[in-house]
């Protein structure tokens, strides 16, 4: 294949590049006073490439097969540009009102956005390595924007800490698969293990391979990071962290396993259940006892990554399916929900204690039903959106034959009711505290109303996004 016919695969990552570098040096250029044109403009970039991304091939490659582009990298490169353009939207509001814009913010997350969808169109280690390190490298700088707030600057370190020890576990497990297997092209090892007899080696890798891929989806164990980087990091930070970023690493995850591993399955299949398993208990059991109310989303962020990694662990196009349907879920609820959390001001200051919104249904009715409908959705009650998501991983896990793991989710998500139905509880049954500023962002109504609207009516005009997850799915495990 020429390169012409190359760089047309890669045309949504080549919208993005160019785009960065252009507004980099016109942020450069104009100064401080840029920030809000050069967001608008990596939100343009964000929809042009998702233009490129929909009306691209239905399959090619590119680079002796390094990069892919399929109906499954189409998919999770939608979600991922959604969840990032509508983070940038946030992020505007957010440092506008705090008088700290910076235009590299944007700039940093078109390129996180940027080694996201390299990662997820990657089709040999080598390219998922350089996409997952752009993508690490950019988030490390995210996670500590706000250079002069502590806990921004721990979080910071802590993601980087953690971030390099899970990328050496990721590359080791990376060597030692190349090592046993001659080849890091996904095809050539799936062709190399298609007997189903791997050596000691190539097991060795993949327990190291789904090490470094569990840090990046914040499962149990490896999950350390997820509640301090949370908390630390400002708001609409967080709000990128707990989608794109989410939606990129379980989308590679999916690729990474199924894709040159399909005849393995019995010997990874365990190690996706034991951390599913613990990741849903985790979240649902830590986030009791919880008063921050970020720090209460990222151990539900952990549970959902569990129930998440049931799909994955069936091993089939269903359960392929089911996992994309959940992201799809997951990404608009989330985001709704860090659009109410960013809304909790009081006198132009951030507070984020559960208690903060105590009374909140008397003081503004709007934002307390709203943010009810997306924690009960996270909760996965009927009929509200979140109840999809996890019927379809459930319904894929018991079809594999993975009944135990999937009852045990099923309690894991009862025990989740608690802490959810907690802060439904605080905000129409306490005794009302002070009442939030208005939300006075257009942006941040829009999204509430759209993940309210997500949430609410998905389950009647769910069939396009099963259609498209179904063939997303199948493009992956034909």
């Amino acid at each position: 294949m020429n390169l012409q016919a190359d760089l047309l695969v890669l045309l949504p990552e080549l919208i993005l590049a160019i785009g960065a570098m252009g507004l980099l040096l016109f942020g450069a250029i104009t100064g401080e006073k840029s920030a809000p044109a050069v967001s608008w403009g990596a939100i343009a970039l964000l929809v042009a490439a998702g233009a490129a991304t929909v009306m691209g091939p239905d399959h090619a490659s590119a680079f002796h097969n390094a990069f892919i582009a399929d109906g499954f990298s189409r998919f999770a490169k939608v979600l991922i540009l959604a969840g990032a353009a509508l983070s940038i939207l946030l992020a505007d509001e957010f440092f506008s009102e705090i008088q700290l814009s910076r235009f590299e913010l944007p700039v940093i997350m078109l390129l996180a956005t940027l080694g996201m969808m390299l990662m997820v169109s990657a089709s040999s280690f080598l390219s998922l390595y350089m996409g997952l390190e752009l993508q690490s490298l950019a988030l490390y700088v995210l996670a500590a924007f706000n250079r002069d707030h502590l806990r921004s600057t721990e979080a910071g370190l802590k993601y980087f800490v953690l971030g390099a020890l899970s990328s050496g576990m990721l590359l080791y497990g990376i060597s030692l698969i190349y090592g046993f297997t001659g080849s890091v092209d996904f095809s050539a090892i799936a062709a190399v293990t298609h007997d189903g007899a791997p050596s000691l080696g190539v097991i060795f890798g993949i327990v190291f391979l789904i090490s470094g891929l569990a840090f990046k989806v914040s499962a149990v164990p490896f999950h350390m990071w997820t509640p301090d980087v949370y908390e630390g990091a400002p708001t609409p930070i967080t709000a990128y962290f707990a989608t794109a970023a989410k939606v990129a690493a379980l989308c590679l995850f999916l690729r990474a396993i199924l894709t040159p591993f399909p005849d393995l399955i019995h010997q990874w299949r365990q190690i996706i259940v034991f951390i599913s398993v613990l990741s849903m208990a985790l979240g649902a059991f830590a986030a009791i006892g919880q008063t921050n109310i970020k720090r209460l989303m990222a151990y539900s962020s952990i549970g959902h990554m569990g129930y998440a990694l049931l799909g994955l662990a069936a091993g089939t196009s269903l359960g392929a399916r089911g996992v994309l349907i959940y992201l799809a879920i997951y990404v608009f609820t989330n985001l709704g929900a860090f659009a109410c959390i960013q809304a909790m001001k009081r006198n132009g200051k951030a507070v984020e204690n559960i208690s903060d919104l105590a009374g909140l249904a008397r003081t503004d009715i709007r934002l307390a039903v709203v943010f009810s409908m997306l924690f009960l959705s996270l909760a996965g009650l009927p009929p509200l959106a979140g109840f999809l998501a996890k019927f379809y991983v459930f319904l894929a896990a018991i079809q594999a034959g993975l009944l135990i793991p999937a009852v045990l989710g099923v309690l894991a998500s009862t025990v989740g009711l608690v802490y959810y139905l907690k802060v439904v509880k605080v905000m129409f049954f306490d005794e009302p505290a002070p009442a939030f500023d208005a939300v006075s962002g257009l942006g941040s109504r829009a999204i509430m109303v759209l993940s309210g609207v997500v949430a609410l009516l998905f389950i009647f005009a769910a069939s396009p996004v099963i259609t498209a997850a179904d063939a997303a799915a199948k493009a992956l495990l034909p």
